[in-house]
């Protein structure tokens, strides 16, 4: 941060957690901070927390966020801030990014939820402001990572088409036991609606939309063999940016082997189509446990000949375990998570683009050079 800017976090969760204290912890001048919540005691919670895990001396302010009125208090914030980084569930998306269009705040949010990204995407048309959505990890982090290993493709081996263009990402406990192989590491929110919704993705080098769960492999990684699938909304906007680029480009979640069938298995179990995403989400709370020991998978690769029709790779593969910031250790999905959301923030505060920016059109290097990027993620390749 090159100034003291005003900073509003919705929501307290861990994601929302992580954020204001790495925050306070990586930022060269601290900024304010405001955290709403629709439970004012949350939000509290939340400040006392950041202000036990750091050695700086921040400035923290809480208030009710109530989605039915604004009142005059959040009125006040909403007025005076200076970005807006939405931590609430996706569903709620839409309605934050109403208010950051209302009194003219940037906002960047995590969400992977389609529908709603494209409505933002209608309300933040002709923005004054900058709009950044899906800054998290799957979407976010990887979609960024996948561009920049495009961009240097083309630019190493002289071409302006690659054959293949993979990405991939696990949220994984550290071990996995039968009968479904997997922990929750995060909110279980979404899993299912992930497993169930189409993917997009380009084949043939066009867009298209494709099944879930209808593309398994194996892949190993660092000697660890996992399983791989599709799910919907990882690709974030690279299927519509590169297309007519790559001949095939896909987004694939990755879990040890064994889970992916037990999912199967459930699904097929399911009777009721119309509520199908309800029932399978409820069928996985009731048996996967949440587990705090966690880490981060992650593989982006590029693949393509050359100007002499040598087939050649570029590849970048990371392992991300909890790490210690300020005097708490995060969990790896809250670190990889928040990152990517506080270095998009940084980049609308910095330079004041307006209204929505894709993952596409984020400045590759340098995100991934970034001031909250590399001491999570480390080094680009």
């Amino acid at each position: 941060m090159t100034r003291q800017y005003d900073i509003i976090i919705a929501g307290a969760g861990g994601i929302a957690e992580a954020a204001g204290l790495m925050l306070m912890e990586f930022s060269n001048i601290l900024p304010r901070l405001y955290i709403g919540n629709r439970t004012l005691s949350r939000a509290d919670k939340m400040a006392k927390w950041i202000m036990e895990g750091t050695s700086k001396i921040p400035e923290i302010e809480t208030f009710q966020l109530d989605f039915d009125g604004i009142r005059d208090e959040a009125q006040k914030i909403f007025k005076k801030a200076d970005i807006l980084l939405d931590c609430l569930p996706g569903s709620l998306a839409p309605k934050m990014a109403q208010i950051a269009r209302k009194y003219g705040l940037h906002y960047a949010n995590l969400t992977e939820y389609v529908a709603e990204t494209d409505e933002i995407i209608g309300i933040a048309k002709d923005a004054e402001t900058g709009f950044i959505l899906q800054t998290g990890l799957a979407p976010g982090y990887i979609d960024v990572l996948g561009n920049y290993l495009f961009q240097k493709f083309c630019e190493k081996y002289r071409v302006k088409i690659a054959d293949k263009l993979q990405l991939k990402v696990g949220a994984l406990t550290r071990h996995a036991v039968a009968p479904h192989f997997y922990g929750f590491t995060w909110s279980p929110v979404g899993v299912a609606t992930e497993y169930l919704k189409e993917a997009i993705a380009i084949r043939d080098f066009k867009e298209c939309n494709l099944p879930a769960l209808s593309e398994r492999a194996k892949i190993i990684i660092n000697g660890i063999t996992y399983e791989e699938d599709l799910t919907s909304g990882g690709a974030a906007d690279l299927p519509k940016s590169l297309e007519n680029k790559v001949e095939s480009l896909d987004y694939k979640t990755l879990r040890f082997p064994g889970h992916y069938a037990w999912v199967d298995s459930q699904i097929s179990s399911i009777k009721d189509n119309s509520e199908i995403i309800k029932i399978l989400q409820a069928k996985m709370e009731e048996v996967i446990p949440h587990i705090e020991e966690d880490q981060i998978v992650l593989y982006a690769s590029v693949e393509g000949k050359d100007t002499e029709g040598i087939l050649r790779k570029l590849e970048a593969s990371k392992v991300i375990l909890p790490q210690k910031v300020g005097k708490h250790t995060l969990r790896a999905i809250q670190t990889t998570t928040a990152a990517p959301l506080l270095q998009s923030a940084l980049y609308l505060l910095e330079t004041s683009p307006r209204a929505v920016i894709l993952q596409s059109e984020i400045p590759a290097l340098d995100f991934l050079k970034g001031h909250f990027i590399t001491p999570v993620y480390g080094k680009i390749i």
